[in-house]
């Protein structure tokens, strides 16, 4: 299609734009992911909406959620052969159009299984472009910006889940359940019109053969830990099956070692994990993940179920402290820039942990102004571990092997997030059936839920501290 236009050498843009070039890249990445963390998080607030209009129960209205959540996982596997491939311009404005399109397309849906299809579309596109920022900044920046790189991209990442559920809910008000699919489309538009002048493009690159195994092997086992975590919310840790989903991703994981050490070019290699910062970062993350989405969906639950807010106050409660963690994630990338990035993650975790004991302290005695006040403590905490944990993610890696570890830290983070719902529902249900004789017993199952998120990441702080003080 003459009209677009032509991808330009990196040089050239480089010496049109000057030193800005690296942060209209920064900026238009930045844009695309929001675009996909926006499909990612809004929409819950239209389950109840779309259950009404097909007349489904909640139960089939969740495979929208859990279609969604599989397909970011599975897409995620090939990103580092698709960059190789294709190169990081094509696979993002690919990306791009086709969220845009999946979101368009799901807003005029007329059947649930078309939505559900296009909430699937959408995963694909999610999952294919989350692993991008990361890679960006490590390919443009050198080691004393990264962190102030880091920061600032993170700032609209995070900002936007922040927003977006009373987004959502306003526009589901006024609109209906249509529009939270479109709610992602302004960023489509806005990222790929400017991807097409600014994204360089793709350098050569030795194309390896794809790992038709290793990404068998790997979207089975991943396919299997979520429904592993979804049936375990559902029928408990203890259920056959529930058991062998476990056993079965157990097994996945064992093969894909067998295979990833006698293949040629594995889609993820083993000296990539061999590398201790690395291996160690990736249990932080993991535990990030747990925590970050296991306490988003534990404090509201909190307020209304055992201190008798409305949904409402509920929702409202986090808001404030997502807007802190949006401001201090640019403030922590200069930080990291300037010290250790291992003391600067050991003290986000040691705020976001200590956050979760006076959650445990207080209990139901907790007033709504100390749960928002424990909440700012504990995503000021996050804030600052974000761009240190990203810069010591990358730190040692091999340039040949940036891609692979952008996927594996935000594979990480992702099963962290979806098994920290999963283990924490789980986890408040039991406790509760538990003390349910006792008076106070629902208070008290969710005084140890808080004690065991604090307990998560003292396992988290004791990793961290293995760490290099200083990674370069």
């Amino acid at each position: 299609m003459s009209w677009l236009p032509q991808a330009r050498p990196r040089g050239e843009l480089l010496a049109r734009h000057g030193e800005s070039f690296k942060w209209l890249v920064l900026a238009v990445v930045g844009v695309g992911t929001i675009a996909a963390v926006l499909a990612t998080t809004s929409f819950n607030v239209a389950v109840p909406a779309l259950g009404m209009h097909f007349g489904l129960g909640q139960h089939q209205v969740q495979w929208a959620i859990t279609g969604f959540l599989a397909a970011l996982t599975v897409a995620m596997l090939p990103t580092p052969w698709l960059l190789d491939r294709i190169g990081f311009r094509r696979l993002f404005l690919g990306a791009n159009l086709l969220l845009g399109l999946a979101s368009v397309a799901g807003a005029l849906g007329e059947s649930f299984g078309f939505v559900v299809g296009m909430r699937i579309l959408q995963g694909v596109a999610a999952g294919l472009l989350q692993p991008l920022p990361m890679l960006a900044v490590m390919r443009l920046f050198p080691a004393g910006n990264q962190g102030r790189a880091h920061g600032i991209l993170a700032f609209g990442i995070v900002l936007a889940p922040a927003v977006a559920p009373a987004l959502a809910g306003m526009l589901l008000d006024s609109f209906g359940w249509p529009a939270i699919f479109l709610m992602s489309l302004p960023f489509c538009i806005l990222a790929g019109v400017a991807g097409l002048y600014l994204l360089p493009s793709p350098e050569p690159a030795a194309h390896q053969p794809f790992d038709w195994l290793g990404v068998g092997i790997l979207c089975a086992g991943s396919l299997l830990a979520i429904d592993f975590i979804v049936s375990l919310r559902k029928h408990g840790l203890l259920d056959p099956w529930v058991l062998s989903l476990l056993v079965l991703s157990a097994l996945c994981v064992a093969a894909f070692v067998v295979h990833a050490r006698r293949a040629a070019a594995p889609i993820v290699s083993l000296d990539l994990l061999t590398e201790r910062n690395f291996a160690m970062t990736g249990v932080v993350t993991l535990v990030y993940g747990f925590g970050l989405y296991g306490s988003t969906y534990l404090i509201p639950v909190f307020l209304q179920n055992a201190l008798g807010y409305d949904a409402t106050l509920a929702g409202l409660a986090l808001l404030p402290s997502g807007i802190l963690l949006a401001v201090v994630i640019p403030l922590a990338g200069v930080l990291t820039d300037r010290h250790s990035p291992r003391a600067v993650m050991v003290w986000g975790l040691v705020l976001f942990g200590f956050s979760f004991l006076l959650f445990a302290w207080r209990g139901s005695a907790a007033s709504y102004a100390e749960v928002i006040a424990f909440s700012l403590i504990g995503r000021f905490g996050l804030g600052l571990t974000i761009p240190a944990l990203m810069v010591a993610t990358m730190a040692r890696v091999p340039p040949v092997r940036l891609g692979q570890a952008s996927m594996v830290s935000n594979y990480n983070r992702q099963l962290g997030g979806v098994l920290g719902v999963a283990v924490v529902a789980v986890f408040v249900e039991w406790r509760s059936a538990v003390h349910g004789a006792l008076e106070g017993g629902l208070h008290l199952a969710y005084v140890q839920a808080f004690l065991l998120l604090a307990l998560v990441f003292g396992l988290a702080l004791a990793v961290a501290m293995r760490m290099a003080p200083r990674l370069r």
